[in-house]
């Protein structure tokens, strides 16, 4: 019996992946100029007046490139594939086939500031929030659902209401510094704060991976080599050892309070700020030493990157030892610093170029050296500088990016962008948008979006999410705790993706479900297939495309629902719909 359902399963995969060997990637269409758009607005069009500068700034220094280099952009991408890629980009998930056709509707000249202003105003701000609330979710605390020191729930908790509220950017990393309180929103909590779990998992050993993040992720440099060594090759900020331990410093007044849940598991941690005396015992200094790679011992005080000296004095403001003269809250110290610091304003400018481009300005997106030149300084420095006179309002950010010419180009490869390939090492000119796959989480809220299934909240639809999408995440196991996410053909993902829960619910022709809607419909065929291809892939198939569904049919001695079946699962498991292009 087992023998005979493993043939079976195998048996319905090869027969559907005759279907997707020909689905074809890419469409032709009328041109999409963002360009064009911002002209064409009126002055009290939403958001035209202020991103129009900054728009046709990103647009100077990216056409002075593609002159510089040779380089022939890319076509425009059609009005469906940017509608595609900006709401995978922007909220985390694919447009449903109403929301592609209202945009289709809207034929006016800023049908593209229209939709941008939809998606991040009000109609959207909870999708806004949870996207954006998953995608710092893994770039503070990763992905892994076992770490005891971490809520996962209590981080999501404190992005999405900061997200939600758009709360301006320099106020973000100053909260997810200095937090203190409770980090799960446990029943009977009187003092939760999500924001404490940044740093709740990063403070042992003396808080070496809450250092060496803090630099990664609010200043864009890579400091954990130094803990070790100076690094001969770089003379940037935190390439020495000294340096390392000095920014070290700002963390040892943080500790995390292990609090369990009467057993040996830890229930939440109590994240707190104490006097610290300092590992020589004298609180008016509140050393700390490090050693050298010869075994010569040096001391370190709290000195930030940049040179700039706080209080050596351990104490607290009124702390336990009472308000002693010099007494200073070294993480308040350390958030004030990176908010005045040049490279905050610069890291994050390039980590949301590379979320929506595909690549950075520099690259990687986290490694803002000396010896690691941007594509373009001006440009990243000019960005920086608006981004600051806009009082850090991501949401602005945003805006230029996906209203810029190269987001709206064509993912297509031509005789005259082809030599622009970064994946091959050569620094990006982004004359073309370049195809990725879609994060584990895009995927999993594309599926649902796809499908329209029900977005069950609670604890137990966040669990199901987690081990659903810990499929795809390969664990480094570094100092770091590093991990990624990728889709590499490994048996149980693909397993997963045909034969999924998910994917079975998708494809099952239960009444209320999608497919089943989409069959009965008093409609043709033609019209079936259709609607099928732009709730997946948001296009309609080309004539190829037709020919083998309507083989198909007649595979299926007319049968047309289970073709139909037959036509859905294969584009739910193609390439085009977990690429975005």
């Amino acid at each position: 019996m087992a023998g005979m359902a493993e043939h079976t399963l195998w048996q319905g995969i090869r027969w559907r992946q005759l279907v997707m060997v020909v689905l074809l990637i890419g469409t032709t269409g009328g041109p999409n100029c963002p360009e064009t758009v911002l002209a064409a607005a009126p002055s009290g069009a939403s958001g035209a007046q202020t991103v129009a500068p900054q728009i046709a700034f990103i647009d100077e220094r990216i056409e002075a490139g593609w002159k510089d280099t040779g380089v022939t952009p890319a076509d425009q991408a059609t009005d469906a594939e940017w509608c595609r890629r900006v709401y995978l980009d922007c909220i985390g998930r694919i447009p449903t086939v109403d929301e592609l056709e209202q945009h289709r509707r809207d034929r006016s000249r800023t049908r593209m500031i229209n939709l941008i202003d939809r998606l991040l105003g009000q109609e959207y701000v909870d999708e806004f929030a949870r996207h954006w609330a998953n995608v710092w979710t893994t770039v503070l605390i990763g992905r892994d659902t076992n770490n005891q020191l971490v809520s996962r729930s209590g981080m999501r908790k404190y992005l999405t209401a900061a997200f939600r509220e758009n709360i301006p950017y320099d106020r973000f990393v100053q909260e997810l510094l200095t937090a203190t309180g409770e980090n799960a929103d446990r029943e009977g909590a009187e003092n939760f704060n999500g924001a404490t779990n940044f740093l709740s998992g990063k403070l042992a050993d003396g808080g070496i991976q809450a250092t060496a993040k803090t630099a990664q992720i609010f200043l864009g440099i890579q400091v954990q080599c130094a803990q070790c060594h100076h690094n001969p090759l770089r003379t940037s900020p935190g390439a020495k050892q000294n340096e390392f331990w000095e920014l070290n410093s700002f963390f040892r007044q943080a500790r995390g309070l292990r609090r369990f849940d009467g057993g040996r598991r830890v229930a939440w941690i109590e994240l707190i700020d104490e006097d610290f005396a300092g590992e020589g015992g004298n609180p008016a200094e509140a050393e700390i030493y490090y050693e050298l790679k010869n075994g010569l011992v040096k001391v370190a005080y709290p000195v930030f990157i940049d040179g700039t000296e706080i209080g050596r004095n351990g104490l607290l403001p009124g702390g336990k030892l009472g308000a002693r003269a010099g007494g200073v809250n070294r993480r308040q110290e350390l958030a004030r610093l990176i908010q005045g610091s040049p490279l905050m304003p610069k890291a994050i400018v390039n980590r949301l170029w590379s979320h929506f481009l595909g690549y950075g300005l520099v690259n990687p997106i986290d490694d803002l050296a000396d010896n690691n030149l941007p594509t373009d300084p001006v440009l990243l420095e000019g960005l920086a500088d608006r981004f600051v006179e806009q009082s850090y309002d991501l949401k602005q950010l945003i805006r230029w990016l996906v209203l810029s010419k190269p987001y709206a180009l064509s993912s297509r490869i031509s005789s005259g962008n082809a030599a622009d390939d970064p994946a091959g090492g050569l620094p990006p000119r982004f004359a073309r948008f370049y195809p990725r796959q879609m994060q584990a989480e895009q995927l999993y809220e594309s599926l649902l979006t796809a499908t329209q299934a029900d977005r069950a909240e609670g604890a137990e639809a966040a669990r199901r999410r987690d081990v659903w999408l810990s499929q795809f995440v390969i664990a480094f196991g570094t100092d770091e705790g590093d991990d990624t996410t990728t889709f590499n053909g490994t048996i149980p993902q693909v397993l997963m993706l045909f034969n999924g829960d998910l994917v079975k619910t998708a494809t099952g022709l239960d009444r209320e479900s999608f497919l089943n809607q989409v069959a009965t419909a008093s409609r043709k065929n033609a019209d079936k297939i259709n609607t099928l291809y732009l709730a997946a892939l948001a296009r309609r198939p080309s004539p190829a495309e037709v020919r083998l569904a309507n083989n198909l049919l007649m595979a299926r001695r007319g049968r047309a629902v289970e073709a139909l079946q037959d036509i859905w699962w294969a584009l739910l498991n193609s390439n085009e719909f977990i690429l975005n292009h």
